[in-house]
């Protein structure tokens, strides 16, 4: 079980009006497979979520040759590598229909305890996920510099937090299409996306948000007071449609 396969048709609520995969549905499956993997590793729920621990991603690093569209069939690829002190590797390899990479991507995971909202360390409570090297895994994700562009305010809202009590992973891909917004997205195509996260985002917090844009490449990252909570990169390449 050293590698977790599942298949995917991108429905309606996975894309966007361009009819290209949203950056946040594909972090939402991420999400799902990994989970799904761990459990299947013998590392469930009863070890981990009813134990008071949870699971949480810290970065992910995603690459694409393409961004697949509506009603594609794909197939998502997900396995861990080896364990860092209290940090979990885990790789990914989206495919389409003809077997070709349309994706590949790096995550970290880690262990937060559910009490006191700290980073719990896996020997201390017995989880281990064997790693595995399938060979030519692609770069973690990297520290992201510090922002220095136009600022607004968002506070998170209710419908944005997820099981853990805190801004879902994916909902900061939809944080960054609202800062580029839709006239900028519609005839451009992602080639990479990065997002760090450094520190919790709770309902009702208000983040001030930092962006960037230079030509291809936007910058973003979220500060609550001097403390930050997340950053963001992302790459476009035009689609050759007229501006």
């Amino acid at each position: 079980m050293n590698i977790w396969e599942e298949k995917w048709t991108l429905g309606a609520l996975d894309v966007d009006p361009a009819r290209r995969l949203r950056l946040s549905a594909l972090l939402g499956k991420l999400q799902t497979v990994s989970i799904a993997h761990t459990t299947a590793l013998g590392m469930g729920r009863e070890k981990t979520l009813d134990r008071g621990l949870l699971w949480a991603v810290s970065r992910v690093r995603l690459v694409f040759a393409r961004v697949p569209v509506y009603d594609e069939d794909l197939c998502l690829t997900t396995w861990a590598g080896e364990t860092m002190h209290a940090l979990f590797p885990r790789y990914y390899e989206l495919r389409d229909a003809a077997g070709h990479a349309v994706a590949q991507g790096s995550s970290l995971w880690l262990l937060m305890d559910e009490n006191t909202r700290r980073m719990a360390f896996p020997e201390e409570h017995g989880i281990l996920i064997p790693g595995f090297c399938r060979g030519g895994e692609p770069a973690l994700p990297p520290a992201l510099p510090a922002v220095r562009g136009g600022e607004t305010d968002r506070t998170v809202l209710y419908s944005e937090t997820d099981l853990n009590g805190h801004m879902n992973n994916s909902r900061y891909a939809d944080w960054a299409d609202d800062l580029l917004g839709g006239e900028f997205l519609k005839n451009r195509e992602l080639r990479l996306a990065q997002i760090n996260y450094q520190r919790e985002a709770r309902e009702g917090r208000t983040l001030r948000l930092r962006s960037c844009l230079e030509g291809s490449s936007f910058r973003a990252e979220g500060l609550e007071e001097t403390q930050r909570v997340f950053s963001v990169l992302e790459e476009f390449s035009e689609t050759g449609v007229a501006l």
